[in-house]
């Protein structure tokens, strides 16, 4: 709450996302009693027959967003757990030693690939160009005969800007390698279609497409198919790749956004791609404000904005009635300058003046040129008493 008593405007919609009450009301429905509360596991009553049909229901709502087969999609608890389980799944037992990613993936990425290198795995981290985006060249040049996975994003999430990850899946197909993409920004917002880019694998989570944190899932392709050891044993559940009881209500949730997300995507595409476009006609306006990244290659509604001459602590603080961010939602407890930005090859001082603003489903135009107003007024009220 801004200390005018208002709320703040939320305009963090990459960090996560509020559950969309068409979710919610179909979720509350796998919760009491009366409702579809059993385990999807007990098949020899009806209670876990009607929780198993609507686990399988949301599987094939996500598996359609990807136009993949139901088959194909793993539960999990979010994209962190997917990461994880993409990249030390095929690793285990693996006589290939090499891993090529970026290095400004999302920690979930490099944390899992630092593992990996005190296991004796050598990993390869690309460095983006000034726009951010990783060249399928790069990866094409990168790739050796003992390379098992490339693991490339399709949309950086401090950044936005999107990957050609359709060009880096046929590189890696060409070459016999798997390709692992962290789609956790992209699902549902941008196509991804498996049938026409050969991904092997790609990571999900509900909470950034209006539905509920802890649950995501896993795309693993089935044809040719992947070897994919289990992080977690105990039961074999998800067709041994993932133990554990399906949480029937998050699942149901997962699997109504999706449908959601399908129904909606163009007419919601051009409403925040619009907003975001109205935003950043505000922004660019204050002297010294620069867009990080590419301009136009990037998420509908994702803008992350430099504003130089000030410092970007106080200025995160001094908008205390904007929700936005300095950097990705994990990091955030770091005061060193977004690992992505530097990356990028900006100055630290630059870095540290830099916010992300994502708009979304429940933004409006007002509050978008309200929040532009209030971003203009303190950077020149910072500049000024500096």
């Amino acid at each position: 709450m801004a200390a005018s008593g208002r709320k703040a405007v939320y305009l963090d919609y990459a960090a996560t996302t509020p559950v969309d009450p068409r979710v919610a009301q179909k979720m509350s429905a796998c919760l009491l009693v009366e409702g579809n509360f059993g385990n999807p596991a007990s098949r020899s009553h009806v209670y876990g027959w009607e929780a198993e049909e609507a686990v399988e229901t949301a599987r094939a709502q996500v598996a359609r967003v990807l136009n993949a087969d139901p088959r194909e999609i793993v539960w999990t608890s979010g994209a962190t757990e997917s990461d994880n389980l993409a990249i030390k799944g095929v690793a285990d037992g693996a006589e290939q030693r090499h891993i090529v990613t970026s290095s400004i993936e999302h920690k979930a990425v490099l944390d899992t690939c630092e593992y990996l290198e005190g296991k004796g795995f050598e990993v390869t981290y690309l460095r983006p160009g000034s726009d951010g985006i990783i060249q399928p060249g790069q990866v094409g040049a990168a790739i050796r005969d003992d390379t098992l996975i490339v693991s490339i994003m399709h949309a950086n999430n401090e950044i936005g800007v999107i990957n050609d990850v359709a060009a880096i899946a046929a590189i890696c197909h060409e070459a016999g390698v798997l390709m692992h993409t962290d789609a956790a920004q992209t699902f549902g917002k941008v196509p991804l279609d498996v049938q026409d880019i050969p991904v092997d694998m790609i990571s999900m989570s509900a909470h950034k497409i209006y539905g509920p944190k802890g649950i995501g899932a896993l795309y693993v392709r089935r044809e040719p198919p992947v070897k994919l050891a289990p992080l977690i044993h105990g039961g074999g559940h998800e067709r041994g790749m993932r133990s554990g009881t399906l949480a029937t209500h998050q699942i149901v949730g997962m699997g109504e956004a999706a449908e959601v997300m399908v129904r909606e995507l163009n007419r919601e595409r051009e409403r925040i791609l619009a907003l975001r476009q109205r935003l950043w006609s505000h922004l660019k306006q204050i002297p010294g404000s620069t867009i990080n990244g590419h301009e136009t290659c990037r998420l509908p509604g994702l803008l992350n904005v430099g504003f130089s001459g000030v410092d970007g602590e106080t200025l995160l603080i001094a908008l205390d009635d904007i929700a936005v961010s300095s950097g990705s939602a994990c990091t955030s407890a770091s005061v060193e300058p977004s690992y992505v930005l530097s990356e990028l090859g900006l100055d630290e001082a630059l870095a540290h003046a830099s916010l992300r603003f994502t708009v979304g489903r429940f933004t409006s135009a007002d509050e978008v040129d309200y929040a532009a107003q209030r971003v203009a007024e303190v950077v020149g009220r910072l500049r000024h008493s500096s």
